[in-house]
């Protein structure tokens, strides 16, 4: 991996916060996002501890080593961030990109006894059959062994619903992965929503569902192109998060 591809990883990660701040997503100055720099996945980027998304420049990212047992007395990383992010690129090195979000609606979702995400639309579909679920909330995840209970939920898919907790995604790049939580929580508002009419759903048949969710997983330009298009918006706006 060269600067010049870790410089780009930073200011990607760093515009994938500002992006998710300006929709209205994060937490606090909680939750986190780590995006893989070297080849074997095992160093990361992971935004500091508790510093508001909105203010995240690629500088403020900080790099470490899964393997490096150190690094969860730093004062700048959080328990939760490495007990989640550093068991993921120490157990799944495939995984490149991993956010972490409580969003108002996925995390609505994540607190019913049934947390699927039924397939009522085209956004829902993406999701058929394609979210591990986790039904055994204990508190913070703030132990390397709670972490690596929540990676091992994966299996072989990319989302994980956190029962009464939020979500998380995983993925190849940036772009996709943000595509991807929008997506999940645009999703999860129209569940919401149709929930609330008390009126009975028309949920997808399992065949429309199941070739919709495929039809997503064909158009990763799609996700990539909006988040060029999201940063495109930042560089007018405010382009300090690339310093």
């Amino acid at each position: 991996m060269t600067m010049t591809d870790e410089q780009q990883i930073r200011i990607d990660l760093a515009a994938t916060f500002r992006i998710v701040a300006k929709l209205g997503m994060h937490e606090a100055v909680a939750n986190h996002f780590s995006a893989a720099v070297s080849a074997d996945g095992r160093k990361f980027l992971l935004n500091p501890k508790w510093k508001h998304f909105s203010t995240i420049k690629a500088s403020d990212l900080i790099l470490l080593d899964a393997d490096d047992t150190e690094a969860k007395s730093r004062p700048d990383v959080d328990s939760t961030a490495w007990a989640i992010h550093g068991q993921l690129h120490k157990l799944a090195p495939h995984i490149r990109v991993a956010i972490h979000l409580h969003p108002i609606y996925a995390t609505t979702i994540a607190t019913l006894k049934d947390p699927t995400i039924r397939p009522i639309d085209q956004n829902t579909a993406r999701y058929f059959n394609r979210v591990a679920v986790d039904d055994t909330y204990g508190g913070l995840a703030d132990t390397e062994s709670e972490g690596a209970r929540l990676i091992g939920l994966l299996g072989n898919k990319s989302r994980l619903m956190m029962g009464n907790h939020g979500v998380m995604v995983t993925s190849g790049t940036i772009g996709e992965a943000f595509d991807d939580i929008y997506t999940m929580e645009r999703a999860c508002q129209v569940l919401v929503n149709a929930y609330a009419t008390g009126q009975p759903l028309n949920v997808l048949s399992d065949d429309v569902a199941e070739k919709t969710a495929q039809d997503w997983e064909g158009i990763a330009d799609f996700s990539i192109a909006h988040f060029e298009e999201m940063k495109r918006i930042l560089d007018k706006e405010d382009p300090s998060y690339a310093h």
